[in-house]
């Protein structure tokens, strides 16, 4: 089979097919290392030269796409802690009876939360915006509208 180059088509169009079935872009890569190869195949290199294009431009493809905006990672589990989107607490008011050296216990939406109030923060603030969910302990800041809100 490596002799006649199918090889070479065959793991490329597997490749493809993996590659839709996962979304990443890194197997469509090595599938480039593999249609490099059979187009070498067809230039009449042997198997040694095919192989080296096969891993060299699979490599250098691979390296290109993690350089680019579509390699890299999207969204991190501590980015999910503050997205508005992931968790719809984020953005809401709740007040806090008293603090205990920045963290304390309040009622919020029917149910006793554990709160801690971020870092530089006043403590004497009427009403606490929920800025991030770590677990279930409502990370807080002061209110900056609470005027308006009050």
């Amino acid at each position: 089979m490596f002799q006649s180059g199918l090889f070479w088509w065959i793991g490329a169009g597997v490749l493809i097919v993996l590659e839709l079935m996962h979304g990443t872009f890194y197997l469509l890569m090595v599938a480039l290392g593999f249609v490099a190869a059979a187009l070498a195949r067809l230039a009449g290199a042997d198997l040694t030269l095919q192989l080296g294009i096969a891993a060299t431009v699979a490599l250098a493809a691979m390296l290109l796409l993690r350089k680019s905006r579509f390699g890299r990672k999207t969204k991190t589990r501590a980015e999910a802690a503050r997205n508005p989107d992931v968790n719809l607490d984020i953005g809401s008011t709740l007040t806090v009876p008293a603090w205990h050296d920045g963290h304390a216990r309040t009622s919020y939406r029917g149910a006793s939360w554990a709160v801690e109030l971020a870092p530089g923060e006043p403590e004497d603030a009427n009403l606490y915006e929920i800025t991030a969910l770590r677990g279930n302990c409502l990370i807080v800041v002061a209110c900056r509208h609470a005027a308006a809100r009050a």
